[in-house]
């Protein structure tokens, strides 16, 4: 999929050689001319990336960037500044820029940056959708330490939370006592294996509200397995 770039800059002349440049690298450009017409994009295109001035009329870069860090963490911005602007750069960086370009700049400069910092947020969405675990309605993301059962959001303590990853990790395995207090409270853990009862029966708890299907199974005399219908 094309990637979308919308640029914010007031100066028509600067804002076309972007749109020229960034569209020959093969991206999708919108412009805007103002800190109110930029968030007004930004919210209906949701664009990949913003090349943001910080001198716009109407609001500055750095308010719109605060604007849109209120409610998205996760787009790239990269800040246009002038070069003796040390003030703007420091607080575009502390409201959650990427990176920022000094006017004025080579072409080339902020071409790899861009790709740059599109490289990494691509990154970012492949991991964390990476890091998705599933049985039947119950998701968990090892990344944002995320649990949810059929939308509802499930809060574990570190310890369950470990738990349920090495359930899912081998989930239809047959897993003992012993196994499961190796991986999840360590090889020097000395304690009774009945703290894994304790703590199967805490998530167990915590899963199964609303009389849902219970995912976790004991196997009699061995230990436990989760499974899903799949």
């Amino acid at each position: 999929m094309t990637e979308s770039i919308l640029v914010v800059e007031d100066e028509v002349r600067i804002a076309r050689l972007l749109q020229i440049e960034l569209e020959c690298e093969g991206y999708r450009v919108s412009i805007a001319g103002s800190g109110h017409q930029g968030l007004e994009l930004y919210q209906e295109q949701q664009p990949d990336l913003l090349l943001l001035d910080v001198m716009l009329p109407g609001f500055s870069g750095i308010e719109l960037l605060r604007r849109i860090r209120a409610s998205d963490a996760d787009t790239p911005v990269l800040l246009l500044t002038a070069k003796s602007s040390v003030e703007d750069k420091v607080s575009g960086l502390d409201l959650g820029a990427n990176d920022y370009i000094t006017k004025p700049f080579q072409i080339e400069e902020l071409l790899a940056r861009v790709r740059a910092a599109l490289r990494l947020a691509s990154g970012r969405k492949t991991a964390e959708t990476d890091s998705w675990l599933r049985a039947d309605d119950l998701e968990l993301n090892e990344a944002t330490r995320e649990v949810m059962r059929a939308g509802r959001r499930i809060e574990l303590t570190p310890r369950e939370f470990d738990l349920l990853v090495f359930l899912l990790k081998n989930k239809r395995q047959v897993l003992n006592r012993e196994q499961i207090m190796t991986a999840v409270w360590g090889y020097d853990y000395y304690g009774d294996t009945n703290v894994v009862d304790v703590y199967i029966r805490y998530v167990r708890k915590k899963l199964t509200q609303d009389n849902q299907e219970e995912l976790i199974h004991t196997v009699r005399g061995i230990g436990y397995v989760l499974k899903d219908s799949l």
